[in-house]
């Protein structure tokens, strides 16, 4: 038997993880599985990558943020884009918080695992297998795309990327696991929208039957957070601060990141940022 820990999509918070980390040990976990979306848009850097090399894991992946750290580092920043602005900021906070050795171990980080325990074949990806971005596999999505996601014949596909615990099959049976996101939940359903704890699942499996999944909601003290975040003086921590306290993610949210984008001085930190990883 196999009591697997599966965490996804941080984003930075370094509180959450350490509390969803702590739960997971006193259920015992034997296992851990990171399924990428390490950093951004809240305060931690190196210090998460040193609180997951404590743990047993098996399986480590890059999700779409990383590949926009590195597309920060390596200069493609879009002006014209508030989005791009806003993440390159703190990839730029981030970056200057890693190691060299850091960076060049997250550009080695697969974007497909493939895990056999007990005689069960799971994959593991942050969204699709060749596709780290995108709504394709969202809890409402179509079927296709979840079958898209099951055509490599694993018996447990396992993902992240969402932001929203799942439970599905196939339509050839297979199951379909997403644990839903540490760091960034964002509840859709008016009902649950204030529910904001750090979110993760625990897999048990018994040999070749199906496994049991459990998820998990964890408290953990925002405030904690929001003050780590002001002392390591992290962009726009503001709009972190409301994240954490409201579920808004103001990540796509244009006309909120166009403002804070434009305000005085921020011009000049742009063309200061660009020189920095263009010249």
């Amino acid at each position: 038997m196999h009591k697997i820990a599966v965490i996804s999509d941080v984003h930075g918070n370094v509180t959450a993880l350490r509390a969803v980390i702590a739960d997971a040990k006193r259920a015992h976990c034997t296992d851990f599985w990171y399924l990428g979306d390490l950093f951004v848009p809240g305060p931690g850097a190196h210090d998460l990558l040193a609180d997951l090399d404590a743990l047993p894991i098996t399986a480590y992946l890059r999700g779409n943020w990383e590949d926009g750290l590195l597309e920060t580092i390596a200069g493609q920043i879009d002006a014209a884009d508030p989005s791009d602005v806003y993440e390159s900021f703190i990839d730029d906070y981030v970056n200057e918080r890693l190691a060299a050795a850091d960076v060049a171990r997250i550009r080695r980080l697969p974007m497909v695992q493939t895990v056999t325990l007990d005689g069960l074949t799971f994959q593991l990806t942050h969204n699709l297998p060749d596709r780290n971005s995108g709504q394709t596999l969202s809890p409402e999505g179509d079927q296709t795309g979840f079958d898209q996601l099951a055509r490599g014949g694993a018996d447990i596909m396992v993902y992240g990327h969402v932001h929203h615990q799942l439970l599905r099959q196939s339509t050839a049976g297979q199951m379909i696991v997403n644990p839903g996101t540490v760091g960034m939940p964002f509840p859709h359903w008016g009902r649950f929208a204030q529910d904001l704890r750090a979110q993760y699942a625990i897999i048990t499996t018994h040999g070749r039957r199906l496994p049991a999944v459990t998820f998990r909601q964890v408290p953990y003290d925002v405030t904690t957070e929001i003050a780590l975040a002001r002392d390591r003086q992290l962009p726009y921590a503001d709009l972190y601060a409301d994240q954490l306290t409201t579920g808004h993610v103001y990540t796509h949210d244009l006309p909120a990141l166009t403002r804070v984008t434009q305000r005085p001085g921020e011009a000049e930190r742009l063309r200061q940022l660009m020189a920095k990883y263009t010249n």
